[in-house]
């Protein structure tokens, strides 16, 4: 059986990794501090044989018993309502989060795999976003910490796979939605749903007129696979590359739920991105794209968010 260490397990993406590989008879090592992430997204994992939960912060030193084969790196804030409120740690868990985890990786043998982020690229100037683009970062403006987190989060791993010879890969991972994100999330599908169900006014940053592509988490979870078992060492995008803006979001989020929210505009956030399109080219070489419409994918959100309100 194939050992696989998933830091930020109890996370919204890492949970869902965590379902995935133990239906694959896989034994899964969870770790997490619950910081942001929930004990409740894992526990349905708990009294099987092949899982096995650590609450430790990967800031710090860890040790791992036993074989490892895999290290997937999914520990951070990722919304920019965490990421604000935990600037510190956010930085934290990109530098020191990531040697630690390629230090067990290294240690181990392990493949390592890295949760990166489409805000590498920043307020991009180019679109879609290949990943040859360098990005438009704003280092010391609200978005930073993450943004330079996740850069540096790059960067030390790319040194270990060419000073160390590890083997490593990187995951650009764009918006991604599905079942258990967090109602306090901060990020816009959430914020929309539970607006629209709350019966409260729909709130849209800006115009509205600024773009997303949003990429199911079945999707994204079989992207992350199929990089993981692939050769490319290099950063891959994985997302879906349907653009829309976000009042064309908000309109299909009203109409799904029924709802007759009034749609209120407030001023733009920061170094907010104009838009945001994953080149997707690299990851379909590898045998992969989305299936999930949003109009799917939203009414599966949606029932998992009416639920939650009835608990």
């Amino acid at each position: 059986m194939k050992r696989i260490l998933i830091t930020g397990g109890a996370g919204f993406i890492g949970s869902h990794l965590c379902n995935l590989f133990c239906t694959n008879d896989y034994y899964v090592i969870c770790m997490d501090n619950l910081i942001t992430g929930k004990a409740e997204n894992i526990t349905h994992l708990i009294k099987r044989k092949n899982f096995e939960f650590i609450k430790h912060n990967i800031t710090q030193y860890a040790k791992v018993s036993g074989r490892i084969d895999y290290v997937l790196h999914f520990a951070s804030p990722a919304s920019p309502a965490d990421y604000l409120k935990f600037p510190i740690q956010t930085l934290k868990v990109g530098s020191l989060g990531t040697h630690n985890a390629l230090g067990i990786a290294k240690a181990k043998k392990a493949r390592f795999l890295l949760a990166s982020t489409s805000e590498i690229y920043g307020d991009p100037l180019v679109n879609p976003q290949p990943e040859a683009y360098w990005g438009n970062v704003n280092p010391i403006g609200p978005r930073g910490v993450y943004d330079e987190a996740k850069r540096f989060a790059e960067a030390i791993t790319m040194a270990y796979h060419r000073y160390h010879k590890l083997d490593t890969r990187i995951a650009r991972i764009f918006n991604t939605y599905g079942p258990r994100m967090r109602k306090d999330d901060g990020r816009v599908i959430p914020n929309f749903i539970c607006q629209t169900l709350g019966g409260k006014p729909i709130t849209i940053y800006g115009t509205g007129k600024q773009t997303r592509s949003f990429c199911y988490i079945s999707d994204l979870v079989n992207g992350i696979y199929k990089l993981l078992m692939s050769d490319e060492c290099n950063p891959v995008n994985i997302g879906n590359p349907n653009e829309m803006s976000l009042l064309d979001l908000a309109k299909i989020i009203l109409k799904l739920t029924g709802s007759y929210s009034r749609i209120i505009y407030k001023c733009l956030p920061a170094d907010d991105p104009k838009v945001r399109c994953p080149d997707i080219r690299k990851i379909k070489k590898l045998s992969w794209q989305p299936k999930v419409d949003i109009k799917k994918g939203l009414e599966k959100t949606i029932s998992f968010f009416k639920e939650s309100y009835r608990r």
